[in-house]
């Protein structure tokens, strides 16, 4: 069995998707019906939906599509962790329908111009209540803003916190450090886990291969290990660059097979709580 810990979907005729550039091949709709055929082609049993925009309209219609597709195993959805009544808001998410596949919040940060925007007191306030309520707290981010990452999660102990894309590296560049040493830094918290998720689309995108990913997926399994890392496709993001099945047996040759049944199930499984397939 294969989790697929980050995907997306999206309907332009529903909602306009305004990072997408006008010309990009992404500029469609993606759907559930989309993903499904290739998934189970690929051996992918169980998925994570992930928030793309930050509305609150989009977390209560992702909740109803894990209810409605036995695919989608949890939900890592969006809501304002500054608002006053967060608690209460997480609560009310939790019981709509399909309220039970919510296991995790996550913000686009990385869209955030104050580094430190995860050290506010607002914030935090909202992080906080976001452990109590029992889920994870996904970190969308850039490589300069690892360091308050750090230090988020150490003043937040109860809090686990999952980075997507392991902090969006500088493969196109070729470049580890201050990543590798910022990741490391981060890893060293027991609370954090990481995704290898994203990462093709951080590469070159005329000349990328397998081997130029190879130093961040190093760097990422000495320092987590695999049984704090899991496997994301990220698609539809990734169809830019690679296909779906592309992704999968690319992140398979990048590690070592003793290494898979943690990559590629438990350590999702575990982390965000999902179900068995068919629940």
């Amino acid at each position: 069995m294969t989790v697929d810990a980050h995907h997306h979907v999206w309907d332009l005729s529903v909602r306009d998707q305004d990072w997408i550039p006008e010309l990009s091949p992404l500029r469609r709709n993606f759907t559930v019906a989309d993903l499904e055929p290739q998934a189970s082609a690929a051996g992918v049993d169980r998925t994570v939906l992930v928030q793309t925009i930050t509305v609150p309209e989009e977390t209560p219609e992702f909740l109803a599509l894990a209810a409605a597709h036995d695919l989608i195993a949890g939900v890592v959805g969006w809501t304002d962790l500054t608002r006053p009544d967060i608690t209460d808001e997480l609560s009310r998410l939790r019981e709509l329908p399909g309220g039970h596949y919510l296991k995790g919040i996550r913000h686009q940060v990385q869209g955030e111009p104050d580094p430190e925007w995860l050290l506010r007191p607002d914030v935090h306030r909202g992080l906080a209540a976001v452990a109590e309520a029992g889920l994870v707290y996904d970190l969308v981010v850039l490589p300069h803003q690892l360091p308050s990452c750090t230090k988020a999660a150490a003043a937040l102990p109860q809090l686990t916190f999952v980075l997507d894309h392991l902090g969006k590296p500088p493969i196109a560049s070729g470049a580890l450090n201050p990543w590798a040493a910022e990741l490391r830094a981060l890893a060293a918290l027991p609370n954090m886990v990481a995704k290898l998720s994203g990462l093709v689309t951080e590469a070159d995108p005329a000349s990328w291969t397998v081997d130029d990913l190879r130093p961040y997926t190093d760097t990422a399994l000495e320092a987590f290990g695999p049984d704090r890392l899991m496997f994301g496709s990220d698609w539809p993001v990734c169809t830019a660059t690679a296909t779906y099945a592309e992704v999968l047996d690319i992140t398979r040759q990048l590690t070592s097979t003793a290494e898979h049944a943690q990559l590629f199930e438990s350590t999702a499984t575990r982390v965000y709580g999902l179900a068995d397939p068919g629940k």
